[in-house]
């Protein structure tokens, strides 16, 4: 801390300078992401730092309000027909992609169609779907199977993986190969020229963009107007770094400073620190089925009891109360899908003898568990460690692997077994909106390696049948019962273990202006004198 204190007081005069200098008199936001933006696609991955990229860069058909209720975005709206089997949705007008093409309802089917095979929600769309197709050109149709009352909420989820909207050639892609050519529709240019990775990444204002003409900027719906020339991201792993770069002016913006330093931002007055996100984070460790000792439940399950959820909130968020929950399930608590059953295993005695005796029992042999531990995302990483001297105390033979964010994502990818570059488990965060229910959750997909499973890759029938009867349930009191059923499932299977809830403030300027509630999103911003 006193390291820490000391530098963040100094100035920093060795932030990565862009390779290509901002005009003169352009209006520049600095800005510092959360973790070096590693992977481009934000379909190939549900990184928050490539899904924050995402939504400068890419367009969505819908959006969705501070309610989080779906607004037409790029669409005028939509009709349905033949008792709900059949929508149809009109383009807005105009709209252009960043190389000067018209974005058509046939990039938007190709789009969509790219999406639906790695999205949770949007796999659901598609099971429903008969046909997807483009009567003309800004025509877009489906044709379902059965009504689908949820098409507006999954083409416009705000959560990973976003619906980007993308150039039919590029969404021709395999889902599970990277697009690397970022062309857009959204309201900001990725400067492809200037990115140096791990350190500098740029966006110009798309000056082609046409934002809807009425209505209120909330969240991802209504005008998204870019009022400033150039938003560029610098990325600092230290934190001491970043805050004496945040105090001196050098950036506008840091999304995510680690609690303990959230004492020095607020001192003297300069910066706002505020969480924007009322739904919060949500911490999980990750197990790949794949191999041993994962794929053994009752090994997963003997570890359930040993998880106390404060370890590894008080390691995250600090020893501030209002920025973290315990007693967190499947689902998030502002959710009317959020539940208590099952949580006698997370609020009973975390006895680990106990622990250790239940890990011999389920027959683990000393297995290597290959642990990802992302060092330069300090949320991350504070679970992690928690998470690496937890399971060696529970008697597992821990192979920790510090590594940074950026490899993580590209690793958890990896089917390879751990000793071949794959892993074992990996720790992350999933926001509050990410977990609301069983539409959105990917976590609680469980189809296995060859199905739309999120990395880990479960296969669980039951929870996938619980999930499909989710979908068909007729009222919200049914669907509530369905998931006490999924929350039981979930800590009799272990897709996951769930750490418990983080709220994380972000840090601004206080000349910056018209910052929305949710993540970090880089339209309707302004400074202020």
């Amino acid at each position: 801390m006193k390291r820490r204190t000391f530098m963040a007081g100094a100035a920093c005069a060795s932030l990565a300078a862009p390779a290509i200098a901002a005009a003169p008199g352009a209006r520049v936001l600095k800005f510092i992401p959360q973790a070096d933006l590693a992977v481009l696609d934000p379909i190939w991955t549900t990184a928050y730092v490539t899904r924050n990229h995402g939504f400068l860069v890419f367009d969505t058909l819908y959006g969705q309000d501070d309610q989080y209720k779906a607004q037409p975005q790029m669409v005028d709206g939509a009709t349905t027909g033949d008792d709900g089997k059949r929508w149809t949705l009109k383009l807005r007008d105009r709209l252009k992609f960043h190389d000067g093409s018209p974005v058509l309802a046939r990039d938007c089917v190709a789009s969509i169609q790219r999406w639906g095979k790695r999205d949770a929600f949007g796999g659901a769309l598609m099971a429903v779907t008969d046909e997807l197709s483009a009567a003309d050109d800004r025509t877009i149709v489906f044709r379902l199977k059965k009504p689908f009352a949820l098409l507006p909420d999954a083409l416009g989820k705000t959560g990973s993986n976003i619906c980007a909207i993308m150039p039919e050639r590029l969404a021709k892609t395999d889902a599970f190969t990277q697009v690397t050519e970022m062309v857009g529709s959204g309201p900001f240019r990725f400067l492809g020229d200037e990115r140096v990775p791990g350190s500098h990444f740029a966006y110009a204002r798309f000056d082609g963009y046409k934002p809807r003409e009425s209505g209120t900027a909330s969240f991802t719906a209504g005008p998204k107007v870019a009022n400033f020339d150039r938003v560029e991201w610098t990325v600092i792993p230290d934190s001491a770094t970043a805050a004496g770069a945040l105090q001196s002016g050098e950036v506008d913006w840091w999304e995510n400073p680690p609690g303990d330093l959230l004492p020095l931002l607020r001192r003297g007055g300069k910066l706002k620190v505020v969480v924007q996100d009322p739904t919060g984070y949500l911490g999980y460790m990750r197990p790949n089925f794949l191999y041993p000792p994962f794929d053994n439940k009752a090994f997963r399950r003997a570890l359930m009891p040993a998880i106390n959820q404060a370890d590894f909130m008080t390691a995250a968020a600090g020893s501030d109360p209002a920025l973290s929950h315990t007693g967190i399930g499947a689902f998030c608590p502002t959710s009317p899908m959020a539940t208590d059953a099952g949580m006698s295993v997370l609020n009973g005695p975390h006895d680990l003898d106990r622990v250790r005796e239940a890990v011999r029992a389920s027959g683990y042999q000393g297995e290597k568990v290959a642990l990802l531990a992302a060092t330069d995302f300090p949320i991350i990483n504070a679970i992690a460690n928690v998470g690496a001297d937890l399971l060696k105390k529970c008697g597992v033979n821990v192979d920790y692997q510090a590594v940074d964010w950026g490899t993580v994502v590209q690793r958890r990818a990896k089917k390879d077994p751990p000793d071949k570059g794959g892993w074992n488990v990996f720790f992350t965060y999933w926001t509050g909106l990410d977990n609301f229910n069983p539409a959105v959750d990917l976590a609680l997909r469980a189809n296995g390696a060859g199905g739309g499973s999120w990395f880990g890759w479960p296969d669980m029938p039951k929870l996938e049948e619980l999930r499909n009867a989710w979908f068909e349930a007729p009222d919200l009191a049914t669907q509530k019962r369905i998931c006490d059923q999924i929350q039981q499932d979930v800590f009799d299977e272990v897709p996951f273990y769930p750490l418990g809830q983080l709220y994380q403030p972000t840090a601004y300027n206080t000349n910056l202006e018209g910052i929305l509630n949710g993540f970090v999103l880089f339209w309707n911003v302004k400074a202020v004198a």
